[in-house]
């Protein structure tokens, strides 16, 4: 089947160029929060992953309406929220059905307006829920308007990425949904072109949508000779921002970052720690950088089915574990802490507490067989002690008198402290609580007794502290064998600059699942050097010792990474 140029598009996002902090306290078409554009001054870039603009028409006038016009006598205009290009969007309300809807209106004799209608039935005949559904399209009294939903609890992935990142489980259900809707709309002959973050929303239930399905890229007058390798791209774009809370291009787009000038197409887990290694590749390979797609050993993703089973060859990826909050101590309420015996507060008079009389004492024969029993008990303990106590004094003056001089020399050899000796490293294992380890085959080599060898950390763009920016830390455990007193360690750096900061900490297994701050601090230092050393205020015991790094010293490029924030380890020593 032939495909359709025609493409869905969010009309309330004029550009990639417009930040997001412009945006107002208004309301998209489809309930997202957006002020009133009124022109669209940009033009399609690298930033825009839509297909070609047609040649700009003549400036045609915007119908002048007003809140409270009501159209085919069921639609009651509220709000506009877009005024360009000669077409209006408004918030409105279905009187009939007493909802609300979004609508958007331009005049019949717009150049665009039969494409704008045929898309929108078209569009309308598709009827897939991951998509906003249009539910009219009417050419009335000079005017042609299309009806479509309004999704007041959605939220748009311009406002999540302003946030932050998305998790790893939300980037993978993005990539899915949003892959495996358009994979469904072209196989109807139906395609977006503009697929930027304001076009995705996502619900409170945590469904992605699409919105403008075959009706902005119409009103805009996009078109495009490969629409599903633009929509493919576009999707890629989608899912490295969400990853790296940056776009992939080298301009500012949608409220986010560009990438640095000159520096190319680079994968988001270069540019941000914590990164999935499985999505950042997937992004890489439905992206194109100058119609050529970054180099990966698995081919590239042109269509969006292509990319459905790029997804589906992945290993599920699984939601985050829920953090519970451990409840509060019970505290026993004691007679101090409660109110009982004490006088009432206020201008009642005070009341006097009755103190119930003790029982009295036992009486006959069982009474006197019980104080019999006792007495008889408590003489047998006197005596039993006063002999155990003769034994031991005797015992202690024997003692001294044979060996009063080898416990003096014993005690004296106590007072000295005892000499620090290597501890032993077993083995060892990278620290990545966020799934992203740094060089985990090469972690052997920070104790195989050679410092030309060395495990190293990826290079970043900030620092020198990585959180919050990159990511909390960077780290390995070593396994000492069995519990052991750690008093010192000296650890071996490859760079050296302002500045690295290493914390010690000990940790319950090689594999810890617990966070940092759950473990017990060991100590903590703070070097321009290559060589940094840990000393315990007391030695520690434990069998597993976290060396944990926060922040990095900038280097230069290297044969192995690029330059930036980054550091080695060369040689790592414990002594207790």
């Amino acid at each position: 089947m032939a495909e359709r140029s025609t493409a869905a598009v969010d009309v309330a996002d004029n550009s990639g160029d417009n930040p997001l902090t412009a945006k107002a306290d208004g309301a998209t078409t489809d309930g997202v929060a957006e002020s009133i554009d009124t022109a669209d001054t940009a033009e399609q870039g690298s930033g825009d992953t839509g297909g070609e603009r047609k040649p700009v028409e003549p400036s045609i006038a915007t119908p002048e309406l007003h809140s409270g016009h009501k159209l085919a006598r069921r639609y009651r205009l509220e709000e506009c929220v877009t005024r360009l290009d000669g077409f209006s969007s408004w918030r409105a309300v279905d009187e009939k059905l007493r909802r609300a809807v979004g609508v958007h209106l331009l005049p019949a004799d717009h150049p665009r307006a039969r494409s704008v209608l045929a898309a929108a039935r078209s569009s309308a005949l598709l009827g897939d829920p991951r998509f906003v559904q249009v539910l009219d399209a009417v050419e009335e009294n000079d005017l042609v308007y299309v009806v479509h939903e309004w999704l007041p609890d959605a939220t748009e992935l311009t406002a999540l990425l302003a946030a932050g990142p998305l998790e790893a489980h939300d980037a993978y259900q993005l990539v899915t949904q949003i892959s495996q809707a358009m994979a469904a709309a072209h196989r109807e002959g139906l395609a977006h072109l503009r697929l930027t973050p304001g076009a995705i929303l996502r619900t409170s239930s945590g469904q992605y949508r699409i919105r403008g399905l075959a009706v902005n890229a119409a009103l805009r007058g996009i078109t495009s000779d490969t629409p599903q390798r633009s929509d493919t791209e576009a999707i890629g774009a989608l899912l490295y921002a969400s990853l790296s809370q940056r776009w992939p291009y080298d301009s500012d787009a949608y409220g986010l970052h560009g990438l640095p000038k000159g520096v190319g197409l680079i994968a988001p887990d270069q540019v941000r720690a914590g990164v999935h290694r499985g999505l950042s590749e997937l992004a890489m390979r439905a992206l194109a950088n100058d119609g050529a797609t970054a180099s990966r050993q698995e081919p590239a993703c042109t269509t969006p089915d292509e990319l459905v089973k790029a997804v589906a060859a992945m290993p599920r990826i699984r939601p985050p574990e829920p953090v519970f909050t451990a409840p509060p101590e019970y505290q026993r309420t004691t007679y101090q802490q409660g109110t009982y015996g004490r006088p009432p507060v206020g201008p009642h008079p005070a009341v006097t507490q009755t103190v119930q009389a003790p029982p009295p004492a036992l009486q006959g024969r069982t009474g006197k067989a019980l104080k019999w029993a006792v007495s008889a008990l408590l003489i047998a303990a006197l005596g039993l002690g006063s002999w155990q106590l003769a034994d031991t004094l005797l015992g202690h003056d024997k003692g001294s008198g044979e060996s009063g001089t080898s416990q003096q020399t014993n005690k004296t050899d106590g007072d000295k402290p005892k000499a620090l000796v290597p501890l032993a490293i077993q083995g060892a294992q990278e620290y990545a609580p966020d799934n992203s380890p740094q060089d985990a085959a090469d972690v052997d080599k920070t104790y195989d007794g050679d410092s030309s060898t060395y495990w190293r950390t990826k290079s970043y763009f900030d620092g020198p502290a990585m959180a919050p920016s990159v990511k909390k830390g960077v780290g390995i455990v070593y396994d000492l064998g069995s519990s052991k007193n750690v008093s010192v360690a000296t650890i071996m750096l490859r760079y050296g600059g302002d500045h690295t900061k290493i914390t010690l900490y000990a940790t319950d297994s090689l594999s810890p699942s617990s966070p940092v701050e759950s473990m017990k601090k060991i100590s903590t230092v703070t070097t321009s050097g290559t060589q940094a050393q840990l000393k315990a205020d007391k030695p520690v015991k434990t069998q597993y010792v976290l060396v944990w790094i926060t922040a990095m010293p900038k280097a230069p490029e290297d044969q192995y990474s690029r330059a930036g924030y980054k550091q080695a380890i060369t040689d790592v020593k414990f002594t207790g």
